[in-house]
């Protein structure tokens, strides 16, 4: 169903209800999501980003019932990633000789994906575009999260289209921020932003205060994935930078796998130790967990706790894809420790804790290791661990 978000701008995208996992099956998208696109009628049709191929036909259906199609002028591609250019070729053979307005980068990554010479046009920041009445200003934004991407500013309806960044993997009946829940919207937009954007950080907090000095009135932020923010659209942009601090709330995160149960008994130890300490803490099962929302808990807590038996001269293998998640989203202002159970060698504790710091968090205090399954007196040592993390969590 087609919206009109304000006069003569129209959400024509679409709402994929039954999407579990995007980018392969790297993250998991329990809400579904939308792939969001703006068609914007003035002396000239523009179109502003695509959906997933396959939704082109419900696509150009959608368009279909606010213009002909064959008269959109000017197609914007704020970034080549295929859930927002996928519906490009269907939408392209009706309307050939629009013009495809593209980032520098994306002068490569487009032709790149669908070998087409259609009519680009580069575009840089602070670049514009009269259709009429408005104008189309562009900001660059690389690594948000392509090195391509790039933002899209409508003048007079004070609309800012940024793609990737402000957005969730969230399907909802109603396309506005003040018409949905407000926990689970704020729940995906964390989920997003900590699976996605945590690397580029930084540049979140450079690229924030570039758009910023620009000084261009913001009413509306339509992203490419979710809902639009209508109602204080800066809320989500102050969430941003509270984010990309990364300064972590005072509570911990205790990850573990177990063979025979030892382990998970060390984890309820180390859990004790904590809540002696008044910090909170969740324990997740690795094996059973959802990955993308255990790496959210991370990134909200100041403190991670690793478990694993030794396997082979080395922790378990279900802990393997997290560690290196750790690795690559770079999470900062994290403390960590490590514990496990052995029956022969016992190595994992300590790769856990090199592994650990490689991904620059901190060791807070030594790890636990319990011979076959823990005495008592292994359960008190990793209780006291917990407790050295919990000083570690509230000095840090």
């Amino acid at each position: 169903m087609v919206i009109e978000i304000v006069e003569n701008v129209y959400w024509v995208g679409v709402v994929d209800w039954a999407l579990r996992h995007f980018h392969g099956y790297e993250l998991s998208t329990p809400r579904g999501s939308t792939y969001n696109s703006y068609l914007i009628r003035d002396e000239k049709t523009v179109l502003v980003d695509t959906v997933w191929g396959p939704f082109a036909d419900d696509f150009v259906a959608n368009v279909r019932d606010v213009v002909d199609p064959a008269t959109i002028d000017i197609v914007v591609a704020n970034h080549a990633e295929a859930d927002h250019s996928g519906g490009l070729p269907a939408i392209m053979r009706h309307c050939p000789d629009a013009t495809v307005i593209v980032s520098k980068r994306g002068a490569e990554s487009i032709p790149g994906h669908y070998h087409q010479d259609w009519n680009f046009k580069v575009v840089g920041t602070g670049d514009k575009v009269n259709i009429g009445k408005h104008e189309l200003i562009f900001v660059e934004a690389p690594m948000l999260h392509w090195p391509d991407s790039m933002f899209t500013y409508l003048t007079g309806k004070n609309l800012l289209m940024p793609n990737d960044a402000f957005g969730q993997h969230y399907a909802t009946a109603r396309r506005f921020n003040d018409e949905v829940d407000q926990g689970e919207l704020y729940e995906e937009a964390l989920r997003y932003y900590a699976n996605i954007l945590t690397p580029f950080s930084d540049f979140v907090i450079k690229k924030i205060d570039e758009v910023l000095a620009l000084g261009l009135p913001v009413d509306i932020i339509a992203p490419s994935h979710g809902v639009i923010w209508r109602d204080e659209p800066l809320q989500i942009v102050e969430k941003y930078k509270e984010w990309a601090a990364q300064e972590g709330e005072e509570q911990a995160v205790i990850l573990y796998d177990t063979m025979w149960q030892g382990t998970r008994h060390m984890a309820e130890a180390v859990g004790a130790g904590l809540v002696a300490e008044d910090v909170p803490y969740k324990i997740f099962y690795a094996p059973v967990a959802d990955r993308n929302l255990v790496l959210t808990e991370i990134f909200r807590a100041k403190a991670l706790v690793v478990g694993s038996p030794t396997v082979n001269r080395g922790y378990i293998s279900t802990l393997g894809t997290y560690m290196e998640d750790l690795r690559g989203l770079g999470f900062k202002n994290k403390i960590g420790a490590a514990f496990g159970s052995y029956g022969w060698s016992g190595e994992a504790v300590k790769m856990l804790e090199e592994h650990l710091e490689r991904c620059k968090i901190k060791v807070a205090a030594p790890g636990v290791r319990a011979k076959w399954q823990p005495t008592a007196d292994d359960l008190a040592a990793c209780a006291e661990l917990g407790r050295a993390v919990a000083r570690a969590v509230k000095g840090a």
